[in-house]
């Protein structure tokens, strides 16, 4: 790799889910810039898709739990989504705090921060979500500032096709998704497994390092549980508290 990723080069990785979900609202820029002030080394995201086809940052299927929205956001336009207050529901202070596209992450967080982009169009398969990101990070020059991530291989078989340049995550975890999987796509190889904590023991991780993986385990917020993965030698940690995480990695 002519530009080889800064996700392969360093670890351990302190990655904020979703940004610093535990004091901000969840997939919002004012959730990823309090990780970099609590001294993340990355964010992870979640990638969906609007009616008009521009990629945002949103978790859940539907719009109710974190906005003041209604409906599935592949059925809004962008700027029927921009309308809507991704922060209330956190308090007070994030009232009025938005859903960015992937675009104005890149732009603001793309050169400060790693960035995961999980693939969640789990619900969606077909609405061309991998290739609208993927086209979004080569036209960004993000390449060596990305990794993707999904649940599903079909996701990342089309992303190593597209841009075998771009790392890739295999997430795998306690969920109907992971099941899915297992009866859906072929297998494909990815720089990243990115397991659920209670999936990684120290035979486990030795055998993903074996294989030329690194092991970037989700999701944890507890410093006794951080100090055992750190002994076990996983390459990252996704956590919804990177305020804690980078004081139990340390600088």
């Amino acid at each position: 790799m002519a530009n080889p990723s800064a996700w392969l080069r360093e670890a351990p990785l302190v990655i904020a889910h979703r940004g610093a979900s535990r004091r901000a609202p969840e997939n919002t820029l004012e959730a990823l810039r309090q990780a970099l002030e609590e001294g993340a080394d990355g964010v992870e995201l979640d990638a969906k898709l609007t009616a008009d086809g521009a990629v945002i940052a949103l978790h859940d299927p539907t719009l109710e739990r974190t906005t003041d929205g209604r409906g599935r956001p592949g059925d809004l336009t962008l700027e029927q989504i921009r309308r809507l207050d991704a922060g209330s529901w956190k308090g007070i202070p994030f009232r009025g705090a938005r859903i960015p596209t992937l675009e104005e992450i890149f732009a603001d967080l793309g050169q400060r921060l790693l960035i995961n982009v999980e693939l969640t169009n789990y619900q969606t398969p077909e609405d061309g979500l991998v290739e609208h990101v993927v086209n979004m990070v080569k036209a960004m020059r993000m390449e060596s500032r990305v990794l993707l991530s999904s649940f599903f291989r079909r996701n990342l078989a089309e992303a190593r096709r597209m841009a075998p340049e771009i790392p890739l995550g295999h997430l795998v975890g306690p969920t109907r998704l992971t099941v899915a999987d297992w009866w859906k796509g072929g297998d494909v190889s990815t720089e990243a497994i990115h397991p659920f904590q209670a999936f990684a023991a120290r035979d486990t991780v030795r055998r993903w390092h074996a294989q030329g993986r690194r092991v970037i385990v989700y999701a944890v917020n507890d410093a006794v549980r951080m100090r055992y993965l750190l002994g076990i030698g996983v390459d990252g940690m996704i956590t919804d508290d990177p305020r804690l995480a980078r004081e139990t990695v340390g600088p």
